[in-house]
């Protein structure tokens, strides 16, 4: 068993990229090695030593684009985390687990009628769990969310991190989009960190024909091995012509192109969306799974013609880990071609390095090396 630590050892946001109001200087972000107090934990409480934990779009908007954190600067970053319990819960000490990215109240209204993931009051490492975040050596969290890790055979517990935002977060899109076996899907953003997820998730539940969307041509050749039955590549395409593509592929290959497709668009950019949009159709079903910044424009009257949905789904219910972890482990879903590693004290590199890239070929997940 680890020795409990005096103190966690962290890598914390002290200032997020910013401009001065008044003189529209840029004020650089700094993220910076230090040391947190290890709380006294309550009842159903746990503390555990991370393994990894895995960098997402969401820490990089945090930190270079502005978006807020729920609890203020300084504080850590990171919320794609697996470890070992090491202190707390009496039943859960030694057990290896991932933590889920929203952990919810369970009390509220939203939280009993099945919607937690969205709960408002809801605990996020990196964002609304205090100071407390995945980019440490040690982290304090309920016990009740946990999701523990059995017979994990040759992956490392440090990979398995992404199962605790990217992985499932797809999951939790297909469940919103209610996808049936014998579904029609199309991803926009297939190659990405999330969408190479949600790919490998719609085929995984039964998807009849998935479509990926997105502008990397060897990624797009991999998506073609990882679930994608036809991928179409957006580069230097207006969304008419995306669609006058995908309305070629369904008719060389006896696929109904006008009506009843399930779109998930994971880029969360303006140019993801406006494809979306334009290949929304009759009784279909669009799901926002990514974030960004970006505004549309989009007559609702469509909506209401085509009698179809446009649907934003949050995070992942806890209670649905243990599913996405046993497709995982039975290589259902595959993480390891889209994973690597890298010493958590190269943070600032890697933060660097993957807001230039936008889409790196793989999931980068820090180690603590403190």
């Amino acid at each position: 068993m680890p020795a409990l630590p005096d103190k966690i050892q962290t890598w914390q946001m002290v200032q997020p990229w910013s401009k001065d109001k008044e003189t529209g200087k840029v004020i650089e972000g700094k993220i910076e090695q230090t040391s947190i107090p290890v709380p006294e934990l309550g009842p159903g409480e746990v503390l555990v030593e991370i393994a990894g934990c895995g960098v997402c779009h969401t820490d990089l908007g945090y930190f270079f684009d502005g978006v807020p954190t729920v609890s203020k600067p300084p504080l850590t970053l990171g919320h794609e985390i697996s470890g070992v319990v090491v202190a707390g819960d009496e039943g859960w000490i030694g057990k290896e687990v991932i933590i889920p990215a929203v952990m919810p109240c369970r009390q509220c209204y939203i939280c009993k009628i099945g919607r937690g993931n969205r709960c408002l009051a809801q605990k996020m490492p990196g964002n609304s769990l205090g100071i407390y975040g995945g980019f440490s050596s040690h982290i304090p969290v309920p016990s009740v969310d946990l999701c523990e890790v059995r017979n994990r055979g040759d992956i490392p517990l440090s990979h398995l991190a992404v199962v605790a935002d990217a992985a499932t977060t797809p999951f939790q899109a297909a469940k919103r989009a209610d996808l049936q076996p014998g579904d029609n899907v199309i991803v926009i953003g297939a190659t990405g960190g999330v969408g190479v997820y949600m790919v490998q998730t719609a085929k995984a539940l039964g998807a009849k024909t998935v479509i990926g969307i997105a502008r990397n041509p060897e990624k797009l050749k991999r998506a073609l091995q990882y679930g994608a039955d036809f991928v179409i590549n957006s580069t230097d395409k207006t969304p008419r012509d995306i669609r006058n593509e995908f309305r070629n592929i369904c008719k060389e290959n006896g696929l109904e192109a006008g009506y009843g497709w399930k779109i998930f668009e994971v880029t969360g950019t303006k140019a993801g969306q406006e494809i979306a949009l334009e290949l929304l159709s009759f009784i279909g079903k669009l799901i926002v799974v990514g974030f960004g910044l970006a505004k549309n424009e989009y007559s609702i009257s469509r909506l209401m013609a085509f009698d179809a949905e446009i649907i934003g789904t949050w995070g992942c219910l806890p209670e649905y880990y243990p599913i996405v972890l046993d497709m995982v482990l039975k290589g259902k879903i595959q993480i390891e071609p889209f994973v690597e590693t890298r010493p958590m004290s190269k943070i600032n590199e890697v933060f660097e390095e993957v807001h230039k890239a936008g889409s790196p070929a793989k999931r980068i997940v820090l180690t603590p090396d403190f």
